[in-house]
Parts: structure tokens; C-alpha cells; sequence
């Protein structure tokens, strides 16, 4: 079982940066592919990012590349989202979440792969 705790949103302008972090409990986090998510209002929860159990593999929903980071510390369990040249349609609350993996390249995109979740964090860009 983890239990994870995201931080680190909040309101920027756009073309701002904020960087998510979300902080695992446990001592298997490691064993853990990490994603992240974000719901807009009205709007159904996304995809946002993923990254493998060790780090090695990353992808991103097309829109957000070569903006967005996800990277993981497996020593503090924990898992960072870097967000730059923000804009206002990225705009929502943004959850983490842990699926586990067989394999050490596994990444997943889609949100009943992850079984655990955080309770989620507001960004919000404004023009």
C-alpha cells in the first residue's frame, strides 16, 4: 500500500514555471510506476505524464512536451512534475498516481492501470 501526497501548486502567470512534487509513503516505491494526471473543470481527468519505476522511461501527452518534466527521486520517494511556459488551458487539478509495474520500463497511460492516488493539487495559469 502508498499513500501519496502532491504539493506545489498554485496561481502563475503564463509562460510561468511551477514545479509538482508528490511524495510517496511506503517502502516499495520503487516498485512503483508513477503518473500524472490532470482534471480541468467540466472536463474528464487526462493524462499528463508518466515515468517508469526507474526512471528510464518517460512520456507525455503530446501537448504537453517539451514543457513539461517528470522525473522520480526513489531515495526520497518521490515524484516531480516541472511545468514551463505555462498556459492558461494547462489550468487544472493535477493528481499523481502509482500503478505497479512487472517490468522496469513499464509505463502507463491510462488511469485504471494506477491504483493508488493523491488527492490532488490546484494550478492555476492565468493570461
Amino acid at each position: 500500500q502508498v499513500q501519496l501526497t502532491e504539493s506545489g501548486g498554485g496561481l502563475v502567470q503564463a509562460g510561468g514555471s511551477l514545479r509538482l512534487s508528490c511524495a510517496a509513503s511506503g517502502r516499495t516505491f520503487s516498485s512503483y510506476a508513477m503518473g500524472w494526471f490532470r482534471q480541468a473543470p467540466g472536463k474528464e481527468r487526462e493524462f499528463v505524464a508518466a515515468i517508469s519505476r526507474t526512471g528510464g522511461m518517460t512520456d507525455y501527452v503530446d501537448y504537453v512536451k517539451g514543457r513539461f518534466t517528470i522525473s522520480r527521486d526513489n531515495v526520497k520517494n518521490t515524484v516531480f512534475l516541472q511545468m514551463n511556459s505555462l498556459k492558461p488551458e494547462d489550468t487544472a487539478v493535477y493528481y499523481c498516481a502509482a500503478g505497479s509495474a512487472l517490468y522496469s520500463s513499464a509505463i502507463y497511460y491510462r488511469d485504471n492501470q494506477y491504483k493508488h492516488w493523491g488527492q490532488g493539487t490546484q494550478v492555476t495559469v492565468s493570461s
